[in-house]
């Protein structure tokens, strides 16, 4: 048997037509757009703007966030590329069966489950930080007991277990429910960012943007399993401000755009994915880029670069013009912002385990549709109990970077395999063809490395710790159960 076996681009839009396996088409391009804002508007745009400003690029940290978008959509554009080409539920596990094989396909699979369940637990446990601050605020206190795991003051993190277990409840209901609240939330924090942005405004200094690039300074590196692997590989120091500062951010601001990928899973839900998801993918990142570059303007403008909390940048500069009643807004939009993240997280969790088992990979029984809300809701049922686990029982402060190096693998297969699919199926019908091919895909596959060089050793050892478990479980399971491994026709191999 062929571990590089694939899965043919027809026989992947075929199985999603099979009775008791079929999703329902209710999702339009806005949708699919307001996914991507709401999966990629998170604490990314109230904690990040003051982190990087602060230690990286000074007032010059919207540039950073112009670049960080153009790196993510170099990868946008060979994700629509696929999505219109291959509407079927799973993203890069999909796209990947359909052009690399089997095996790398199964290894993605892998890879986005720790990306979207660990990244889900993370956020949750987040939200539940800004809950119980908030609460806090109101007169309400939450005892730490029960608002931390152990290891971190606490027993359990309840408020983030309800959290996971409410929005998975909610995913069950059906695509379409989901995607209303989604839409009415991430019009609440939309508004409250644009709010925060005009009213701004009026305490920007103009003194505070000068000098929007800080001359350059050696930045001295943490050292061991915690410095960044590019240090170690080649013996570079990172360096703060001035030019070569502000690329170095776009490694850390990178991370605020992750999640526009998980559009790409509701492929199979789109109601016209050719012409649909494209819009989604890009469109998403688009209004976002254009939020996250006026909030880092605003927030320099209104206190200087070397003043500001990397903790709650926003609400502490609004604190210090005078105005401490905009930190409740903050604090409101990052708990409205953080429960919208954690639903499409793991929207997009589900969709791969649902296409995972469609294929043999995993047990069949995890792929099957509800009859009234045409979710697949075993595989929604068992991932949200894991995640809420996860996030009421298990420290995750040092786990988060895992989450970043497994969406960047999937940025870089998905740009090799746009390369692979135009070769070897140059006949297919593209509603979508990324420009300059293979110069986009190469640039975008550069730039995802460059990201994950600048991640910590121990990150890189954590990633293949549990790339080599995967790797066990295919071949314990997954090889012997696939499908196309247990069909009598013969299969296209590479």
């Amino acid at each position: 048997m062929s571990l590089f076996r694939t899965k043919t681009v027809e026989q992947s839009i075929q199985d999603t037509e099979e009775p008791g396996h079929r999703l329902r088409r209710d999702l339009s391009a806005l949708d699919l757009v307001v996914f991507g804002v709401g999966v990629i508007i998170g604490t990314g745009i109230f904690v990040l703007t003051g982190q990087v400003a602060k230690d990286k690029a000074g007032p010059a940290v919207a540039i950073s966030f112009v670049l960080a978008a153009v790196v993510c959509g170099l990868a946008a554009l060979c994700y629509a590329e696929f999505a219109s080409t291959v509407p079927v539920a799973g993203s890069a596990y999909t796209f990947s069966y359909a052009t690399l094989g089997e095996f790398p396909a199964w290894i993605i699979g892998w890879d986005l489950i720790l990306e979207l369940a660990l990244g889900a637990a993370v956020v949750a446990v987040g939200w539940s930080g800004y809950a119980a601050s908030l609460l806090d605020d109101m007169g309400i206190t939450i005892p730490e007991s029960v608002a931390n795991p152990p290891g971190e003051g606490g027993v359990v993190n309840i408020p983030a277990i309800l959290l996971v277990l409410a929005v998975t409840a909610l995913l069950v209901g059906g695509i379409k429910i989901t995607s209303r609240v989604n839409a009415v939330v991430v019009a609440i924090k939309v508004s409250i960012v644009l709010l925060v942005i005009i009213a701004g405004l009026f305490f920007i200094k103009a003194d505070n943007y000068k000098p929007f690039i800080p001359p350059q300074e050696t930045n001295e590196s943490v050292e061991g399993l915690h410095a960044p692997l590019m240090q170690v590989l080649f013996g570079i120091t990172p360096v703060s401000f001035g030019w070569l500062g502000i690329f170095a951010a776009v490694a850390l601001v990178f991370f605020a755009y992750i999640g526009f990928d998980i559009v790409a899973t509701a492929a199979e839900e789109s109601r016209k994915p050719q012409r649909d998801m494209p819009i989604g993918l890009i469109g998403s990142l688009a209004i976002t880029a254009t939020l996250y570059a006026a909030v880092s303007l605003v927030v320099v403008g209104m206190q200087n670069y070397k003043d500001l909390s990397t903790d709650a940048p926003l609400a502490d500069a609004f604190k210090a013009v005078g105005h401490p009643g905009f930190a409740t807004i903050i604090s409101i939009g990052a708990v409205v912002g953080l429960t919208t993240v954690v639903l499409i997280l793991l929207l997009g969790q589900s969709r791969v385990f649902f296409a995972m088992s469609r294929d043999g990979l995993m047990p069949a029984w995890l792929s099957a549709v509800h009859p009234r809300f045409g979710t697949p809701y075993r595989s929604t049922i068992i991932m949200g109990v894991v995640v809420a686990a996860l996030a009421g029982f298990i420290p995750l402060s040092k786990l988060a970077e895992l989450v970043n190096i497994g969406t960047l693998f999937a940025f870089l297969v998905v740009s090799i395999g746009v390369v692979i699919l135009r070769r070897t199926r140059p006949e297919l019908p593209r509603a979508f063809r990324t420009p300059w091919v293979p110069v986009i895909p190469a640039l975008s596959v550069l730039a995802c490395l460059f990201v994950m060089i600048n991640l910590p050793v121990d990150t890189w050892l954590r990633f293949l710790a549990w790339m080599a478990v995967g790797v066990v479980i295919y071949f314990l399971y997954g090889r012997r159960h696939s499908r196309l491994a247990l069909a009598d026709t013969p299969v296209k191999s590479r």
